[in-house]
């Protein structure tokens, strides 16, 4: 059976809660990622950011790296979405794909120990799809014409 820990993405990008949206479109922009967990001091997960958050919580502005005007500085703790719904690593990889469909959900954050320690998203799960559609492929005979 797979989990979660097999596909996850491992040390994320992580920001504090102090963090400004101004970082979390830069992280997003330089690493091109569209979620950036929101973390306390201890590595616990506290909130998560997207892509969306930024773009409806900002001037577009900063994203294409030009003069950011005052929401810049929002800190991320005023835009994040709190509470976070997380996974362990253990999590059934199936499980997690029903909960982030039921949900509309575009990542969980995968947490040991209260820790965050990876992020599981739809991209990764695109990722399987796209590898099982090969062997699929792979595994079809030719047909004669």
């Amino acid at each position: 059976m797979l989990s979660v820990e097999d596909i996850m993405t491992r040390e994320p990008y992580t920001l504090g809660p102090d963090n400004t949206l101004l970082d979390a479109a830069q992280i997003m922009r330089e690493h091109h990622i569209r979620h950036v967990p929101v973390v306390s001091s201890d590595e616990a997960v506290i909130g998560i950011v997207s892509h969306r958050d930024v773009l409806a919580a900002s001037d577009s502005r900063i994203l294409h790296g030009e003069e950011p005007g005052k929401e810049a500085y929002v800190a991320l703790s005023a835009v994040m979405t709190t509470p976070v719904q997380t996974v362990t690593e253990s999590t059934d990889l199936r499980a997690a794909a029903m909960h982030l469909r039921k949900q509309r959900l575009g990542c969980l954050p995968v947490v040991r120990d209260g820790r965050i320690v990876g992020i599981i998203s739809d991209s990764d799960y695109l990722e399987v799809a796209i590898t099982l559609m090969e062997q699929l492929e792979m595994g079809e005979p030719e047909e004669d014409y």
